[in-house]
């Protein structure tokens, strides 16, 4: 899942920034509301969650939830704010955001409210995803690998290959263009090499040929990538 999180304290920012990739989100932080609203209005990447705080400066989080439901997106927002009274999470709901969360909090609170979001939220893709014989396994970060009269394979995946997987086999059978891979799955703090695309599908082939099975994602010349459903 890629997280728009916006949090204008720095070392809370970082922390909930390094929490979250640390479970195999991709996430662009910002540090205030007219930065969010240009990330969402932008519309470069696809978001599958907004972590918001109330108090930003130049946008509040309020006018950001706002301004999302005014203009008919259903991104699903989680608002973090020191403003815990249930007047402040009355208003905060009102003004859009499907859930509200108090500081200070625990991470693993943050990260459960998050899972109760994909949950509820039909927009979001499950954890588990599989296609024909592939499976990835989130909790291990593998590719298990299923032929009929065969014996299964698991291939081991880095956090980058697992999430090339998964954003393509999320989108079976469509060809994605590798520009549209690399603004989905590289931060906005990161300054990836045009290339960097295509040498993650190769290391992912690598490692498939290792493990003598075939490489479902397809280059289709001039267009993009295709994971290939059986």
């Amino acid at each position: 899942m890629r997280v728009l999180l916006a949090e204008d304290e720095e070392d809370l920012g970082l922390a909930i920034k390094q929490v979250l990739m640390g479970e195999k989100y991709v996430v662009d932080w910002v540090t205030d509301g007219a930065q969010a609203w240009y990330c969402l209005e932008n519309q470069w990447t696809d978001y599958t969650v907004a972590i918001v705080d109330w108090l930003l400066p130049e946008l509040s989080g309020l006018e950001l939830c706002q301004r999302l439901r005014t203009h008919q997106d259903p991104l699903p927002v989680l608002m973090l704010t020191a403003l815990g009274q249930p007047e402040n999470r009355i208003a905060g709901l009102d003004a859009g955001a499907d859930d509200y969360l108090v500081k200070p909090f625990v991470m693993d609170e943050l990260l459960a409210r998050l899972r109760a979001l994909q949950r509820r939220s039909p927009q979001l893709r499950p954890q588990t995803l599989t296609v024909g014989p592939f499976t990835l396994d989130d909790a291990n970060t593998t590719i298990q690998v299923e032929y009929p009269d065969q014996l299964p394979q698991s291939i081991p995946l880095t956090l980058k290959e697992f999430q090339v997987l998964a954003y393509l086999m999320q989108n079976c059978d469509r060809v994605i263009p590798g520009s549209k891979i690399r603004s989905q799955l590289w931060d906005l703090d990161e300054e990836p090499v045009s290339n960097v695309v295509a040498a993650q599908i190769r290391l992912l082939r690598r490692k498939f040929a290792r493990h003598e099975c075939d490489c479902p994602i397809e280059t289709i010349p001039g267009q993009g990538y295709r994971f290939k459903s059986p």
